[in-house]
């Protein structure tokens, strides 16, 4: 496939991405959060707190109405962009995305529309019901989405039908519980519920700033600030498991993550630091042009223990016999005997030479597991883009330890203090929400760019997942999608702030 087409394709999958993932963390947890809002005042009968909830009820209704748009878009891509790819594994990825459409966004879709439009039209508790059930069902839609992502960065539960070129579902379980999918899950939603809670805390702190609805935006800070501090610790716990599962299915992403060329026992993280951008696999250049390292901190966080092997990029591409690990040219030649074992099945199933199938069928089995081995050309192809991967992740961590710091602060001046006189803190509140969107986009620039050159992990590279079309084609439509989708992000933007300025006692 030419590599122009591979790139544009590749470029507009990830703005789509980019794009809708703008959108989702706020459906994540502000249905969560509003749905907190009107149970206090459905306990309390606090007329306040209904202001409260319609308000935010409000912008939780434009962002999903809006976010709508850019999933759909995403879901038909691997459709016309992706076609060998969904030929490949539709079998497995068109299940959970099908059980995400009949039963979450059903479920969803029908009791937002209670939520929305039903206040003094059905009873309190069926309200507050729909409410919860509208916070559920997005998070529902999420499950299932982030396990046939999981599945593409660690397949199983299938097996590969020769006959058909198509891997099949062969254990449903394995593929919802696979270690990797949930923990990705957790992490994903955690990422989303933090920043719902900076978007609260942050508009709050304006609102608070220009002196409107203070006593309103107090309380709503305070419930923002405790669920931002509560789900930054839950982002702790589950980015632990997510980087603890991508040392055991995706070292090479671990490696790139920090920047790690030789690896080592001990071995530490820095907090700190700058790559050398003439560092390569083929020189003795440093890796570091300045660093500040945590000590053991990556064998703990990659394998739960101070003193494990964490192999480094020269470790994956050119082996290491003493710490049993296998070369990457090793395995793009047991995938290349994969390739030829399957067309050598195909040819004997052609010509009914049932003997010689059985044979070849075996030796596919035997090797499938370095199947998309056999489509690279040489064994640096499996290293990702080190330094994209470096610094996202890295950003990702401090943003996150800021968010902890920063709810906690204001958890206990909105509590103890008189919070608007720490006009510091209100600012930094509130230019806090575009970072956690920031700290967002770049954990997704971990997960995807980090496990290149992969479309399924091991099993198909990207160049060979993308549909044969003109890429010229492919131009036209990444252009057309950037204008359309910057057009959404700015009306969001514009109802949103509209909406915002008239308040929570005008803005419902």
């Amino acid at each position: 496939m030419e590599e122009v087409l591979v790139n544009w394709s590749r470029a507009q999958f990830a703005l789509t991405a980019i794009y809708h993932f703008l959108f989702v963390p706020l459906t994540l947890g502000l249905g969560f959060i509003v749905a907190i809002m009107e149970s206090i005042y459905v306990k309390t009968g606090d007329l306040m707190w209904k202001k409260i909830t319609k308000f935010w009820m409000t912008l939780f209704a434009i962002n999903f109405a809006i976010g709508v748009a850019t999933g759909i878009i995403m879901e038909f891509e691997f459709g016309t962009n992706w076609a060998n790819y969904s030929w490949f594994v539709g079998d497995i990825f068109g299940a959970p995305l099908a059980v995400e459409g009949i039963l979450a966004f059903f479920m969803e879709s029908t009791f937002f529309a209670v939520m929305f439009f039903g206040w003094d039209r059905v009873s309190k508790g069926f309200h507050l019901l729909s409410t919860w059930l509208v916070a559920i069902g997005s998070n529902l839609s999420a499950l299932w989405i982030l396990v046939a992502n999981g599945w593409m960065q660690y397949p199983v539960g299938m097996v590969f039908n020769p006959d058909t070129a198509r891997n099949e579902m062969s254990n449903f379980w394995d593929v919802i519980l696979s270690p990797v999918a949930i923990s990705k899950f957790l992490h994903t939603i955690g990422s989303g519920y933090v920043i719902s809670a900076l978007f609260v805390i942050g508009i709050s702190a304006w609102l608070i700033l220009k002196g409107k609805d203070t006593l309103m935006a107090k309380k709503s800070m305070i419930i923002g600030a405790t669920f931002g501090l509560i789900t930054s610790l839950f982002l702790i716990l589950s980015g632990d498991e997510s980087a603890h599962q991508v040392a055991l299915t995706q070292p090479v992403k671990l490696a790139a993550m920090e920047g790690m060329y030789d690896g080592k026992r001990e071995a530490g993280i820095v907090a700190i630091g700058a790559l050398n951008p003439n560092k390569t696999l083929h020189n003795d250049e440093p890796t570091y042009l300045f660093e500040l390292e945590i000590p053991y901190a990556l064998s703990l966080l990659g394998y739960h223990d101070t003193n494990a092997y964490v192999a480094g990029l020269n470790d994956l591409v050119w082996g290491n016999e003493e710490m049993g690990i296998m070369s990457a040219e090793e395995k793009i030649a047991k995938g290349k005997v994969a390739l030829e074992a399957f067309k050598a099945y195909k040819d004997a199933k052609a010509i009914k030479d049932e003997e010689s199938a059985i044979l070849a069928k075996a030796t596919l089995e035997e090797n499938m597991a370095y199947f998309g081995y056999g489509y690279l050309k040489k064994p640096e192809d499996i290293v990702p883009p080190v330094g994209l991967t470096f610094y996202s992740f890295h950003i990702m961590v401090a943003l996150g330890s800021w968010f902890l710091v920063l709810f906690a602060l204001v958890l206990f001046l909105a509590t103890k203090r008189e919070i608007s006189n720490y006009k510091l803190v209100l600012k930094s509140a509130l230019w806090s929400i575009p970072l956690g969107y920031i700290a967002a986009e770049a954990g997704w620039i971990v997960a995807e760019v980090g496990r290149q050159p992969w479309a399924i992990q091991d099993l198909m590279p990207v160049g060979v997942a993308v549909t044969n079309i003109s890429s010229t084609n492919v131009m036209i439509t990444f252009w057309m999608f950037a204008v359309l989708f910057t057009a959404l992000l700015i009306a969001e933007i514009k109802i949103m702030t509209k909406q915002i300025s008239l308040g929570i006692e005008g803005g419902h």
